[in-house]
């Protein structure tokens, strides 16, 4: 049904006379830019640490270009990097959410956004950081420890049985395979080419630099990464957005949903029984172990 211009012109007046009382959310004429925090190692996940992973920032991100009157999404990005899968997951969830509601999306950069979290950062149309954030790390590195010796000098024997050539590839408790080392390798270059290619389709001819400098796993201040057309802009989340918006410009967070019982959804389980099962206790400690080295990598 079509209102006729009279009722037009009546709601018209109505809302500009309302504008001044109304709450500033209900308000037009306030710019909105909606705040996601991707926050922590990816991927790793824990019955008292849940990871940054697709499953956790799903409702935020959906929330966030579903806002009303959202200008663009700001994302603010704090991470080390983790899972190449999720990293991955995340970032072709906002460009898919930004084609669907024609939205810009601004990264800024905390602390670190490296290896997985550079991967997210390039979601963004346009990456902002502060002079000291680390960026780059556009790399693949697997890790882990042989065992072998040590089992031999306490009198340990390792027997393993197996259907399959190469299912027991890489166990820390044999010796290490050249030939699965090769393996993995290859498996690592494959990744690693998926990462440049992101990178390159992304920041296309902001890049400028040898291939053999940007990706080679290496990672530098935001300044550096300025001149190597990783990062756009020296800046913070709240100068950038009142200067390209105004001074009225409103950044609300799109906080994590939370249950009844305050836990964070979704999520798994963190009740008592968890909390005094030591197998659950032992895993903690190693995921805090194997994050804190990871945050460690970048001096943080």
């Amino acid at each position: 049904m079509t209102l006729p211009m009279a009722d037009i012109g009546f709601l018209e007046k109505t809302i500009t006379m309302l504008r001044p009382v109304l709450p500033r959310r209900f308000r037009g004429d306030v710019p909105v830019v909606p705040v996601v925090r991707l926050t922590g190692v990816i991927g790793f996940s824990t019955p008292l640490r849940p990871g940054l992973t697709l499953s956790s920032v799903a409702k935020q991100l959906d929330r966030a270009f579903a806002w009303p009157r959202a200008r663009a999404v700001a994302l603010s990005i704090n991470s080390p990097g983790g899972s190449a899968v999720q990293s991955h997951l995340v970032f072709q969830r906002i460009r898919q959410l930004s084609a669907e509601k024609k939205l810009p999306v601004i990264a800024f950069v905390e602390d670190v956004a490296a290896s997985g979290g550079y991967m997210i950062a390039c979601a963004a149309d346009e990456i902002v950081a502060d002079p000291s954030s680390i960026v780059g790390s556009i790399g693949v590195i697997g890790a882990t420890f042989g065992f072998d010796k040590l089992i031999e000098k306490i009198g340990v024997e390792r027997r393993i049985y197996t259907s399959g050539l190469n299912k027991a590839m890489l166990d820390p408790f044999l010796p290490e395979n050249p030939e699965h080392v090769a393996r993995l390798k290859a498996i690592q270059q494959d990744i690693h080419t998926s990462f440049i290619d992101l990178v390159k389709s992304r920041r296309g001819a902001k890049l400028n630099g040898a291939d053999g400098d940007l990706f080679s796993g290496e990672y530098w201040a935001a300044r550096k990464g300025i001149a190597f057309g990783l990062v756009d802009r020296i800046g913070d989340l709240r100068s950038t957005q009142r200067e390209r918006y105004g001074d009225k410009v409103e950044t609300p967070l799109v906080a994590v949903s939370r249950s009844l019982f305050g836990r964070t959804a979704p999520g798994v389980s963190s009740g008592i029984g968890n909390l005094l099962d030591r197998p659950a206790l032992t895993d903690e400690l190693i995921s805090s172990l194997e994050a804190r080295a990871l945050w460690a990598r970048f001096g943080l």
